[in-house]
């Protein structure tokens, strides 16, 4: 097989590039290890900045996001019993973001595909890149049983934090760096009405804890807990008696309980590798880059990336290098400024096991200073809707 672009992944960042590639014209293959379903069962986040929002819209798949997600204009933080309102519209000059679903936004890319009858392959195994420090490289897989090659102009790793692409990479080529967390977040989905309209952060004695949502009728909560703890130890009653015990009288007053649809921990980091291009190898997404969820920020910086790396190729085929030779430098200025943040809202949010007392009074008092001060709000507020792209 023989195509311009082999994009490897088939999340939210491989769809979303394949649809902005084909709508210019450019013909793109993708690769998925695992079935369509499985790539559909993954229950990840869905707070969509206006960036995201505008690249959907610009790939052709914006038109249900709008119809059925849900527009955010603050949120909730709720400090030791006490709520403080984040508004997002009112400190940014009128930006908000959006909440839809992630397994919803990959429903509608991979139909979009479908519909167009551009080649996806599932359960491609044993994916192997090869020659991208030339100008022809390869990526060969396995399918039922027969070893498949695509020669290609480029190869763009979207396949995850464990993927094969940044694997591929002599190690002395890249940089990582990294910050692991001593707790994780054990999530529950249900199909019970919010607890609020917008988002509650809640921090407690207890621990941390967001109520979160997918739409009017389903709820997604999460609950910080030791690395140590095992799903299977957490039965539906544990987790809402554990839930309104780090949430305030009227959050508890609304609450409505439900079985859950689906639960799981999943722990915490920050991580980035440098650089994000290896010759005609660009890394995209969690394969370069992973967050704490407590900003928000996983999707949206995978769409990030993949505008950039899409309007990059975009100009190649278009006689300009200029894009493909700065997708790096541009996507880790972004990068770090939202693992910043994330970190930051990690560290103000949770209770650290090993912090020693000063270090916990000193960030109770930074988090005092930000709910009660306009600046303070205003900083958190400009870093959650997204901050604007630079040149």
């Amino acid at each position: 097989m023989r195509v311009q672009v082999a994009i490897i992944g088939a999340g939210p960042s491989g769809l979303i590039l394949g649809q902005l590639l084909a709508k210019a014209g450019i013909d793109a293959v993708i690769l998925e290890a695992q079935t369509g379903d499985y790539v559909l069962g993954r229950i990840r986040a869905g707070v969509l900045e206006q960036v995201c929002v505008d690249l959907l819209d610009e790939a052709g798949v914006g038109a249900r996001m709008h119809a059925e997600g849900l527009p955010h204009g603050g949120f909730e933080l709720l400090v030791d019993g006490t709520r403080h309102r984040i508004d997002l519209a009112g400190l940014t000059g009128g930006k908000q973001v959006m909440v839809y679903g992630q397994t919803e936004l990959t429903r509608d890319l991979m139909q979009a595909r479908q519909a167009a009858g551009l080649k996806t392959v599932y359960e491609a195994k044993d994916v192997a890149v090869s020659d991208y420090d030339t100008d022809h490289p390869r990526v060969s897989y396995l399918k039922d049983g027969v070893r498949h090659e695509i020669t290609c102009d480029f190869i763009a790793g979207c396949d995850g934090f464990h993927g094969v692409c940044r694997a591929s990479v002599p190690k002395g080529s890249i940089r990582n760096f990294e910050r692991v967390y001593p707790f994780g977040w054990l999530g529950l989905l249900s199909d019970t009405p919010p607890v609020h309209h917008e988002l509650i952060y809640a921090k407690s004695e207890g621990g941390f804890a967001l109520c979160s949502q997918r739409s009017h009728t389903r709820s997604r909560y999460y609950l910080q807990v030791p690395l140590s703890e095992k799903v299977e130890d957490w039965s539906d009653e544990r987790f809402w008696g554990e839930l309104r015990q780090r949430l305030d009288g009227p959050a508890n007053d609304a609450l409505i309980t439900g079985p859950s649809l689906e639960k799981s921990i999943a722990p915490l980091r920050s991580f980035v590798a440098e650089p994000m291009r290896f010759g005609r190898l660009f890394l995209a997404g969690d394969a370069a880059h992973i967050v704490p969820p407590t900003g928000a920020k996983g999707l949206n910086l995978a769409a990030s990336d993949v505008r950039i790396l899409g309007h990059a190729l975009i100009e190649f085929y278009g006689r300009s290098t200029k894009g493909i030779d700065r997708y790096s430098e541009r996507c880790l200025r972004r990068i770090w400024k939202a693992e910043r943040f994330s970190w930051w809202m990690t560290n103000l949010l949770h209770r650290f096991p090993d912090t020693p007392p000063f270090e916990q009074r000193a960030l109770e008092a930074e988090l005092d200073y930000v709910v009660h001060s306009l600046a303070g709000r205003t900083t958190i507020a400009e870093n959650y809707v997204g901050l604007p792209f630079e040149d």
